[in-house]
């Protein structure tokens, strides 16, 4: 007996040496980086400045304590966020349930019965009409487990933590989307603010507009189509107060939905500052943009896990292997239980599967993995050239929105001026109120497209973070994979 044990724990032994010795499928190669030098619409920079990050929290970079304390809030409380990180710890616990196919499962089980055999059967006869009864007493533990000779459970392993790593980008993703969110609709409402600002503005000087016409039209100085059009001037100036009340409050209550909050409940006030200008973002290199970009980086789990997958349907072609055993005790007296007869067990049947003949669904599963692999290749290639784009709109944005602003600043002064030269025109009697109306509107609609371009260069800077990856940090596991994805 002593032999035959280990004679079956040798057998044991050389089996669990022979899993490490072939993988089916074939190993998993990065693909192609990014060949550009740099990105066509960057500004020049130095050496230094161009391998310079976004910090983690880089929102920080506008120094606006409002939208700090927005994106933490967002981060912390946002639903959206809160469900990504449950299907991540939903893959990395799917991860554990496959890691658990490489090591061996052992069950323990007790059992107590009592029985009666018929002493009519033919047993019973045998026995001089006699039934066997008693009690019956056990304890014992099963084991079983696959012998990955070929390399199948490596690879759905290799699968599932490609997976988990793609969930877990996934989630960074949704962290990097809902900051840009939270930070372009802050601007925007910023943006309105300096609207409303004007507005307010140049509702009073339509007042005093208003007014002087009435008087001047009272002292016989004026007409009645003058006053006429100071009442339009005025009632269009508070109209448009009021329609950009109603976008800032639609903002407002977006903002609120992005920060887990009641929309009933957001109060932002208005700012008393004006618009300031946007930050310089450090742009960096094309080729580093696989380590910046969670999409990127989970893009390339993805297809780690589809190359993994090619190893699985291979496996279907080679033999399975499975061990079984099970070793206890077993008594009709429960005081009989632990000596030395009670001792029972079996090792084995060393299961033996091989596929013969399968109508080709094998063949056929092969074709569809690598057909998966080649559709996420080629979904990972386009992802890479979605981003590349998406930096260099917002790039260019960023570059022709200043120069928008500049020379939108001459027509701005340039309609100063001219509906100061129509006013003291007219209260000198030299020309008429229509020449007034329109130097207001050109004044007013300068003013309002001089906040609107500071605004969408906010917006741009926000937009070249995003697309930059705006300071994402990997995890360990994600900075090993997406370094492969480089190199």
């Amino acid at each position: 007996m002593l032999k035959r044990m280990t004679l079956a724990a040798a057998v044991t032994a050389a089996m669990f040496a022979l899993t490490g010795c072939a993988t089916v499928g074939p190993e998993f190669s990065a693909p192609g980086n990014v060949t550009a030098a740099n990105f066509r619409h960057a500004p020049a920079a130095p050496g230094a400045a161009a391998q310079a990050r976004l910090p983690a929290q880089w929102w920080s970079v506008y120094g606006d304590d409002t939208l700090n304390r927005l994106e933490q809030s967002a981060l912390r409380d946002n639903p959206t966020v809160k469900a990504a990180a449950q299907r991540l710890l939903q893959a990395q616990a799917q991860l554990g349930v496959v890691k658990s196919s490489q090591g061996p499962s052992v069950n323990v089980s007790t059992g107590v019965s009592n029985s009666r055999t018929s002493a009519n059967t033919s047993q019973g006869l045998a026995l001089g009409n006699r039934s066997i009864h008693g009690d019956n007493f056990s304890v014992g533990a099963a084991l079983s487990y696959e012998v990955d000779l070929w390399g199948r459970v490596r690879r759905l392993v290799e699968a599932s933590e490609a997976q988990a790593q793609a969930l877990e980008a996934d989630r960074d993703g949704v962290l990097l989307l809902l900051s840009a969110q939270v930070a372009s609709s802050y601007w925007q409402l910023r943006g309105l603010d300096a609207e409303i600002a004007i507005l307010n503005g140049a509702l009073d000087t339509r007042r005093e507009s208003e007014q002087l016409v009435n008087a001047r039209f009272n002292a016989g100085l004026s007409n009645e189509l003058d006053t006429s059009r100071a009442r339009i001037e005025r009632a269009n100036a508070e109209a448009d107060l009021q329609e950009t009340v109603r976008q800032r409050n639609t903002l407002e209550h977006a903002l609120a939905v992005l920060t887990g909050a009641s929309p009933s409940a957001m109060r932002l006030p208005s700012a008393a500052s004006a618009l300031p200008q946007p930050p310089a973002i450090p742009v960096g290199l094309p080729a580093s943009l696989l380590s910046q970009r969670p999409d990127l980086a989970g893009s390339v789990a993805a297809l780690r896990a589809s190359n993994a997958q090619i190893g699985v349907a291979e496996a279907a072609f080679y033999p399975s292997i499975s061990l079984t055993g099970n070793f206890g005790l077993a008594s009709e007296s429960l005081g009989d239980l632990t000596k030395g007869g009670s001792r029972q067990f079996s090792i084995g049947p060393l299961g033996l599967s091989l596929p013969v003949f399968d109508s080709g669904r094998n063949h056929a599963n092969l074709t569809l993995a690598k057909a998966r692999y080649d559709e996420a290749l080629a979904n990972h290639e386009g992802r890479l050239l979605t981003a590349l784009r998406e930096v260099e709109d917002a790039l260019s944005d960023v570059q022709q929105k200043q120069q928008q602003q500049q020379v939108q600043a001459q027509s701005r002064d340039a309609a100063a001026r001219a509906y100061q030269v129509a006013l003291a025109r007219y209260e000198r009697g030299l020309s008429t109120y229509l020449d007034v109306t329109d130097a207001q509107r050109s004044a007013l609609a300068a003013d309002r497209t001089a906040a609107q371009i500071t605004t969408q260069r906010l917006l741009a800077t926000v937009a070249v973070a995003r697309a930059l990856g705006a300071g994402w940090q990997a995890s360990p596991a994600l900075a090993q994979a997406g370094q492969a994805a480089v190199h």
